[in-house]
């Protein structure tokens, strides 16, 4: 049995169904992560941490350098900040997959990170939050303007 409708209802039809399925997988993603390491400065890591050996003492210490002032939001697990981060250490610094996990490590719980706050020196950007819309709010938005075209 087959429907005739008019092809720009069934093109709304079909956006809807897009829309409630992306709804649905939305729900269950991990949010994005409050700080945008895309526009950080990697050359703290970069510029020490060289192979082809990669020394670990220098380049955990490099690595140590650069992250620990993210630890609260690179150790919380219901954000995707620890992956998009070694995403872009790996991008800027062409790093051996697992590098800085299986060379850098001082005990159970990782790497110890000073108490201290980070210095005032430290890149400006890098205390930058970012917030970017919702997914659902986009393709809701997506969709009400195809649906009153």
């Amino acid at each position: 049995m087959a429907f005739n409708l008019p092809s720009s209802v069934s093109r709304q039809l079909l956006l809807l169904l897009l829309l409630v399925l992306f709804i649905g997988l939305s729900a269950h993603a991990i949010p994005g992560c409050p700080v945008n390491f895309e526009f950080l400065n990697y050359t703290i890591i970069t510029s020490k941490c060289k192979g082809p050996r990669y020394p670990p003492s220098i380049c955990c210490g490099a690595f140590k350098e650069f992250a620990c002032p993210y630890a609260d939001v690179l150790n919380d697990l219901t954000n995707d900040c620890a992956s998009t981060m070694f995403s872009y250490i790996n991008l800027y610094g062409k790093y051996p997959p697992g590098l800085f996990s299986s060379e850098c490590r001082e005990g159970k719980e990782g790497l110890a990170c000073p108490a201290a706050a980070p210095s005032t020196s430290a890149d400006d950007t890098a205390s930058q939050i970012v917030h970017y819309p919702s997914m659902i709010m986009v393709l809701s938005a997506g969709f009400l303007i195809l649906l009153f075209q």
